[in-house]
């Protein structure tokens, strides 16, 4: 369990390092404060998984080294139960010139396993990592992904009670990030607490039972994973070049855009079915209907489709599918049809004007959650998966005469 209670944390930024001599015999005053975290208070129960998110600067990492130690706050408070470890920066604690074995002692005792704990847990550690043979060269020999995979199996092996995570997943191949995941996982079942920062958006929609959003070291939102990230979309849209005006967003779902074009009703409908409840296979309409108040020559129109997670399955646009839509005043209605080749469940859509190909630098409107619809039973062969590839399966000898 981790509480927090009005966390500040500021750094003394100097132009040239010779400015702090000159500081403390001059006494005048040479340094800038930049206020990395102002008044953050959370709490994370034991079994529970808190996502963090946030532009770069926004004060995720400085706030996971504050719990973990690496660092003191100003003010505020920070209440721990029981042992912390975690991935902070890749490499962090290690001695690159020591073999990976070595390393996995000095390494332990730093993270505040005992020897007895160290020589117990060795051989597991060594299995998981997949090192092999390696585990006996030194570090300077491995690639980004090895450090990462030692690193990981050190620290979740010390069997914390609340496990810090800051981007080092982003590193290794597809096998051992889903290792770790499932690993993150059962930790969670077992009661541990656990701290995720991410730019993966969809892994932290899976994994975590609440998202923080920071903002220039300040909370803007806590809560769900879905609409906190969908806020930061927001706010990632903003710093666009044509969307410095963008406004919008209300307690809801995100809502936004210039005003420039408008979204006015968004339905998807199955061929057969003739209403937002479908059968994988089944070949389905999303009607776009939509406002332009002023010529807008490089308008696009989109739509995004999300499971319930919020993770995104699939999404296109007028701009990718290379066909221009009307984009004089008036009222429109696009139309986009497919086959809805994915698995049975609930889902949303999204849809959105733009410029161009995505809505980063101009977004006239934005929609989250505009319509909803479902996925109900399977047509032809039952598929296991998101998705529908149409395979076909051909079987021959290996040995042909």
């Amino acid at each position: 369990m981790i509480r927090v209670s009005q966390l500040c944390k500021s750094f003394r930024l100097y132009r040239r390092p010779a400015d702090r001599l000159r500081e403390i015999f001059l006494r005048q005053t040479l340094h800038q404060n930049h206020q990395a975290l102002d008044d953050v208070s959370f709490e994370v129960r034991p079994g529970r998984t808190l996502g963090i998110i946030g532009h770069n600067g926004a004060g995720k990492s400085t706030l996971l080294k504050l719990l973990s130690g690496v660092l003191l706050p100003d003010s505020g408070r920070i209440e721990r139960g029981g042992r912390i470890t975690g991935l902070l920066e890749l490499g962090t604690g290690f001695n690159f010139e020591l073999s990976g074995e070595r390393n996995i002692d000095n390494n332990g005792l730093l993270i505040g396993m005992t020897p007895d704990e160290i020589t117990e847990r060795r051989q597991a550690i060594i299995e998981f990592s997949e090192l092999g043979e390696f585990i006996h060269e030194p570090l300077k020999t491995y690639s980004s992904g090895m450090v990462m995979r030692l690193a990981f199996s050190i620290a979740i092996h010390a069997e914390p009670d609340t496990f810090l995570v800051d981007e080092a997943l982003a590193v290794g191949d597809a096998h051992f990030q889903q290792k770790c995941y499932r690993r993150i996982r059962s930790f969670r079942e077992r009661g541990g607490s656990i701290l995720f920062v991410s730019h993966d958006l969809n892994a932290l929609k899976m994994l975590s039972d609440e998202v923080l959003l920071l903002d220039h070291g300040k909370v803007i939102e806590i809560g769900e994973p879905e609409h906190v990230v969908n806020i930061y979309n927001f706010l990632v849209a903003r710093q666009g070049e044509g969307n410095a005006a963008l406004s919008g967003v209300g307690d809801g779902n995100p809502d936004y855009g210039t005003g420039e074009a408008e979204l006015l009703q968004v339905e998807l409908t199955g061929a057969e079915s003739g209403a937002g409840i479908v059968t994988s296979g089944e070949r389905v309409r999303c009607d776009v209907l939509y406002r332009v108040n002023r010529m807008l020559p490089d308008l696009t129109v989109g739509i995004l489709i999300r499971d319930r997670f919020g993770q995104d399955i699939f999404g296109t646009n007028s701009h990718l599918l290379d066909q221009p839509v009307p984009v004089a005043p008036g009222e429109w209605r696009a139309q986009f049809e497919m086959d809805i080749d994915i698995a049975p469940g609930k889902y949303t859509l999204t849809a959105a004007l733009h410029a161009e190909h995505d809505h980063l630098d101009t977004c006239y409107h934005w929609k989250d959650v505009a319509a909803n619809f479902e996925v109900a039973g399977v047509r032809g062969a039952p598929f296991a998966g998101v998705c529908r590839l149409r395979p076909v399966l051909r079987v021959e000898s290996a040995h042909p005469a």
